[in-house]
């Protein structure tokens, strides 16, 4: 899952980096209003977290940005401010929750959790399709009741799939998803090969059909044929 942090103060910042990353998460970060808006127009998230004062601007201008964008992500406004306007204004914009500053990094985890189910798998704990069932708690998928053990890119990979099922997915979108920032570094896109592979594979000898499909020329697409 990968996420975007907006916020300012560079302690509060890197502590929650570093604990959204421990947890298993792609994690983006923005310091400013400015780099935030950038990120926020050109790439995709599952979950976008936004701290109202910015140096340079409103983080509920960035809530209605994703808006306008029709942005499929959750959005989980944090900060220090904890009026009653300021929340209303922030969930009327679309916001899905609001976390007063300080709270505990367990806390924005679940919060984290919750809306990206909310929003991914209407609230369910269990993604099911077909015959597969995946628990993003527990990082466990299991094939016709017989777990399979897939490494966290293969894992990460496969709930993108199922998230985006039956639409083209770019190999550039997959490579946004499950690196962020340090998909630059890469000189090509055969990692990307490499882990829809061994999922493809990992999958069909647990008894799975295949359900990822090539769509030469544009990229990938997850469902039944």
């Amino acid at each position: 899952m990968k996420i975007l942090l907006i916020e300012d103060e560079p302690e509060l910042r890197k502590s929650i980096k570093h604990f959204l990353l421990q947890e298993g998460y792609v994690v983006e970060s923005a310091s400013d209003f400015s780099k935030a808006s950038d990120k926020a127009e050109i790439y995709d998230y599952d979950c976008v977290l936004v701290d109202i004062t910015l140096p340079d601007g409103n983080g509920l201008d960035i809530v209605k940005q994703l808006k306008k964008a029709k942005s499929k992500a959750g959005i989980i406004i944090i900060s220090a401010k904890n009026s009653l306007d300021d929340k209303i204004a922030g969930l009327e914009l679309g916001a899905d929750d609001y976390l007063t500053k300080p709270f505990h990094l367990s806390e924005l985890n679940a919060r984290i959790k919750s809306v990206i189910r909310r929003m991914s798998f209407e609230g369910d704990k269990e993604i099911i399709f077909e015959e597969i069932k995946i628990n993003p708690d527990a990082q466990t998928v299991l094939v016709k009741k017989k777990d399979i053990s897939l490494t966290k890119k293969e894992f990460d990979l496969l709930v993108f799939f199922i998230s985006n099922k039956n639409r083209v997915i770019t190999k550039e979108s997959i490579a946004e998803h499950l690196w962020g920032d340090d998909m630059d570094m890469a000189d090509s896109y055969d990692f990307i090969y490499s882990h829809i592979k061994n999922l493809r594979k990992k999958l069909i000898e647990a008894g799975c059909e295949d359900y990822i499909h090539t769509v030469y020329g544009a990229g990938y697409k997850f469902g039944n044929a």
